[in-house]
């Protein structure tokens, strides 16, 4: 190793011991009246295998992964955590952080050196764009053109894209005949009801502009009154109970088929793109190019079918997303279990 490899080695280490302490007092102090925290916890690791086979190792790298607190989200950060530690490296686990602007913050401030993050949500929410664009390579291309000023590289996208969607029972599909999102406005507007999430509430690519872009805005076609607040997970039980006609989804759910939920086609493509991408620190790619050997394979697999999968194993079947990750890995020739 150089002098200049080693300074920055050093430099690097103590970033990381800093920043992750800091992330950790932020999230412990910051969560303290809601019980939520980071994941941690045991994590399975491996042996590198099948296209993984001949990665060059990682041990000495200390890498910071994080991920937001939803399933999906869970899912794929462990999968990275899993993938760093089969490789040698030391990993911080990070993942479960609330909400996107959090750990936005994080990753930007350095405090974060890899996280899976939604080019839609980047473009978006991050980026304070107002038109999302179609067709996905480019609005992937514009948000990793974006991200190098904030020294952070798009590895290339997943297939699957998981975009926000409004679902509804199948009595309201056979009583109103709605099939898009177009079709709310044909919903009395005492049933124009809808859950939500307290983030999707608020977002700018979240409920309250696509109501006016499909010309139910709130206040005169939705009143206040109509939208009701819940967790994430508890969105899916409400809508399937009738506590509300119109629920917010992420397309890729499992619950949409366990609860036998209907999404409405967004006619007028208001939702972004949502396609999955590692998002990595610039320097920790340059000092660690193997990163990218190790997650793209594993990324080209990700399917919005794959994640139904594996999503429902989460929320359905009461998994854990640690093991839910752990053993797609295997069974997909990525990982072995070791000896």
């Amino acid at each position: 190793m150089t002098p200049t490899t080693a300074a920055t080695s050093a430099t690097r280490a103590g970033r990381l011991r800093r920043g992750a302490l800091a992330l950790a007092t932020s999230l412990t102090l910051g969560l303290s009246g809601c019980g939520l925290g980071t994941a941690g916890g045991f994590v399975s690791s491996g042996e590198l295998a099948g296209p993984l086979a001949g990665v060059p190792p990682l041990e000495g790298a200390q890498i910071a992964v994080g991920s937001k607190n939803f399933t999906e989200q869970l899912v794929v950060g462990k999968m990275a955590v899993i993938l760093f530690a089969s490789a040698g490296a030391d990993v911080q686990d990070l993942t479960n952080i609330p909400g996107s602007s959090t750990t936005r913050q994080a990753q930007v401030s350095g405090e974060l050196d890899m996280v899976f993050e939604y080019t839609g949500t980047a473009w978006i929410a991050y980026m304070g764009e107002t038109e999302p664009i179609p067709d996905e390579q480019e609005q992937y291309r514009a948000v990793a053109e974006r991200d190098r000023e904030n020294g952070l590289t798009w590895l290339e996208p997943a297939p699957m894209n998981n975009t926000y969607g409004m679902a509804v029972t199948q009595e309201t599909v056979e009583e109103y005949g709605i099939s898009t999102l177009s079709d709310m406005a044909e919903v009395p507007v005492e049933e124009r009801t809808f859950c939500v999430e307290s983030e999707f509430n608020s977002r700018n690519d979240g409920l309250r502009p696509m109501l006016e872009t499909y010309g139910v805005p709130v206040g005169t076609e939705v009143p206040e009154d109509n939208i009701k607040i819940f967790d994430t997970g508890a969105i899916y039980a409400a809508t399937a109970n009738g506590e509300c006609t119109f629920g917010e989804v992420f397309t890729t759910d499992g619950r949409i088929v366990a609860l036998d939920l209907e999404v409405l086609e967004d006619d007028k493509k208001f939702f972004p793109n949502y396609n999955l991408a590692a998002v990595v620190q610039q320097d920790v790619l340059a000092e660690h190019p193997q990163i990218e050997q190790l997650l793209t394979p594993v990324t080209e697999e990700l399917t919005d079918e794959v994640m139904l999968e594996l999503n429902a194993q989460v929320d359905v079947e009461g998994r854990d997303p640690a093991d839910v990750a752990y053993e797609w890995l295997v069974a997909e020739g990525f990982i072995t279990p070791s000896a």
